[in-house]
């Protein structure tokens, strides 16, 4: 019998999940699918690996069905109609890891409390990451559950690139940099093994652009420096999130807006980044459609910052053999990667303007230039089925 590794990323009210096959011990994706609208009308929908619909339902205004009734659901869905192949094993994606869990673990009573433990650091991820868990664990107690966490990747950070320059105190409390997008940087990192050994082992900054966009510059095929902290919220601006802040802005809403931290955390979280410069939209798609001049500027903008990001972490390793991007953003704005490119023509840097245009991963630097550029689509479900496998080996 074929073996299933179930793939779940649980947000507040979704859950996208994708089906991998062990055919001989090589992963094949055999469907993806999410579950939206939980706590109003949830809808679930599956595709097969060519996108083609499997299955589409809808409870309508059934604001009582859960993350428990909808889990059991999509297993007993998947158990008959897996052509004979049944759920071996769940890996989720769980944000925050904190100092402690430095790889994935098979999750337990005693697991769950420690992860729980993490919430204040990642209040908007690790709740429902760990509810998907919680509420698959009561339906299914059986069945083997798999905690892949987005920090595991850079804890090779060396402690001294870890600090605030903050009481030390607060560090024994874990306030300290951890760094997020692990799943997507390793699975970049492995690619670069497998296709591009040339530059594996090299100075290699990868740009990780998507609604949550962060940096990391690997050597020798390791995460030294990333630009997310403590939380998704440093680093460079996102779809909602600003990034970089001086902190004297939050004093400034304090006292001067009597913000609350309620009010404060949404104001981060939801209402700043991309959409809060443009006052359009978060998705850069709409952005280099629209004719508004605030959306040129916020892309100009953002193009700025991710430049400076690519000095910064150049820096630290002492140098940049190549520049990969990945993600929603970085795979598909041709018109960003542009622009970036432009600006570091100072390091050698030159891509091909027809290449750029090309999809899927591919190579468009010019023959001349120094620094290799790298367009790679990540694949971050992959990760969590290999390692939700080699967890149970």
């Amino acid at each position: 019998m074929k073996e299933a590794i179930l793939v779940i990323n649980a947000g507040s009210s979704s859950i996208k999940f994708s089906v991998f096959f062990n055919e001989e011990g090589e992963l094949n994706l055999q469907s993806r699918g999410q579950i939206d609208g939980i706590g109003v009308s949830p809808k679930f929908i599956v595709k097969d690996d060519s996108n083609k619909i499997l299955e589409s339902k809808e409870w309508m205004n059934e604001k009582a069905i859960n993350h428990e009734f909808l889990l059991k659901f999509l297993i007993d869905w998947l158990n008959q109609n897996l052509k004979g192949a049944k759920v071996k094993v769940a890996g989720h994606r769980v944000v925050h890891g904190g100092s402690d869990f430095t790889k994935s673990v098979l999750v337990t009573d005693e697991i769950i409390f420690k992860l729980e433990k993490l919430i204040p650091l990642a209040p908007l991820h690790q709740p429902h990451n760990l509810a998907a868990i919680k509420a698959l664990k009561k339906v299914y107690p059986d069945l083997a559950q798999i905690a892949c966490f987005d920090t595991s990747f850079h804890t090779t950070n060396p402690d001294v690139l870890r600090h605030f320059f903050i009481p030390r105190e607060l560090e024994k409390e874990g306030v300290k940099k951890y760094g997020f997008h692990g799943l997507s940087y390793e699975y970049i990192a492995n690619t670069l093994k497998e296709s591009y050994p040339d530059i594996a082992n090299k100075k290699v900054v990868i740009a990780h652009l998507g609604s949550g966009s962060s940096m990391c510059v690997i050597n020798k095929g390791f995460s030294v420096f990333t630009s997310m902290g403590l939380t998704a919220l440093e680093g460079l601006p996102m779809g909602t999130r600003p990034g970089n802040l001086d902190s004297g802005v939050i004093l400034y809403l304090m006292r001067e807006k009597k913000m609350t931290a309620d009010q404060i955390e949404s104001f981060l979280y939801k209402k700043s980044g991309l959409l809060g410069l443009s006052e359009i939209s978060n998705d850069m798609r709409v952005l280099e459609e629209s004719s508004d001049p605030k959306a040129k500027e916020t892309i100009e903008a953002f193009s700025w910052r991710i430049c400076q990001m690519v000095g910064s972490l150049a820096a630290t390793v002492g140098g940049i053999d190549a520049l990969v991007f990945t993600a929603g953003i970085g795979e598909n704005s041709s018109t960003l990667r542009a622009l970036v490119c432009e600006k570091l023509a100072w390091i050698g840097l030159k891509i091909d303007e027809k290449l750029n245009q090309t999809k899927g991963t591919i190579c468009i630097n010019t023959e001349e230039s120094k620094v290799k550029v790298l367009v790679i689509p990540t694949n971050e479900e992959l990760m969590i089925a290999k390692h939700s496998l080699e967890v149970l080996e």
